[in-house]
């Protein structure tokens, strides 16, 4: 299980707003915390959870292969601490030799919505806007309503025409889930919680639909922590 801390934002009234979140991550997925403890996290993956290479790296290069995943991890964290992450999540070990090409990031959300504003009208004007190629939802996450948008991304074509080689080269279309809602009696706040994956390459593969429904398996064991 991982348990998160959410920074206290000053309110008019006083409320039983919840000091966190808590979910339960599939085997072989680490939580990286984008406010603080971002190195501390990422040194612990490096030399404590990644005792794994995928099948075909020469022992002499497994150093050199968790150097280059934590100079990908920490680029993630960057990016996502710069949108307002909260943490990073991302799968360390392998599977079946390979690794995994997925991550979600838990964010707060700038809606800035008035107080007085039922979030359920907020979810429901969410929803009515709709996803360009894509699909919004509205459904439960921790027993309140919530709003889950599914939908494909391809990276710019402007962008990688100025982009390395090497970026073009690993640039891939992905399958992109997000869940939009409120933060339990904390009138007005509001996070996400967003999935990014290229699957196995094949968007609409068997393989590819898994890791989407692995992730809507891990959203539902969100839970807001008191404690």
């Amino acid at each position: 299980m991982s348990t998160s801390d959410l920074e206290q934002q000053p309110s008019p009234v006083k409320l039983a707003a919840p000091r966190g979140y808590e979910l339960v991550l599939p085997p072989g997925w680490v939580r990286i915390p984008l406010r603080e403890g971002t190195k501390e996290a990422l040194e612990n993956v490096l030399f404590s959870q990644m005792g794994q290479v995928p099948e075909g790296i020469p022992r002499d290069e497994a150093m050199r292969f968790r150097l280059d995943m934590r100079r990908q991890m920490e680029k993630q964290a960057r990016a996502a601490r710069r949108n307002g992450g909260l943490d990073l999540y991302l799968p360390v070990l392998p599977r079946g030799g390979i690794f995994l090409m997925a991550s979600f990031i838990v964010a707060e959300m700038p809606i800035g919505q008035d107080h007085a504003v039922p979030p359920q009208a907020v979810i429901a004007q969410l929803a009515d806007e709709g996803v360009p190629d894509g699909t919004a939802t509205e459904v439960e996450v921790a027993g309140a309503p919530a709003l889950r948008r599914a939908y494909r991304s391809a990276p710019a074509e402007e962008e990688l025409s100025s982009a390395p080689e090497a970026v073009r080269q690993t640039a891939l279309p992905t399958r992109r889930v997000e869940y939009v809602l409120p933060v339990a009696d904390g009138p007005g706040r509001w996070i996400s919680i967003s999935f990014s994956t290229p699957g196995d390459g094949d968007l609409e593969s068997e393989f590819t639909g898994v890791l989407v429904e692995l992730f809507d398996a891990v959203v539902g064991t969100f839970r807001w922590s008191y404690e």
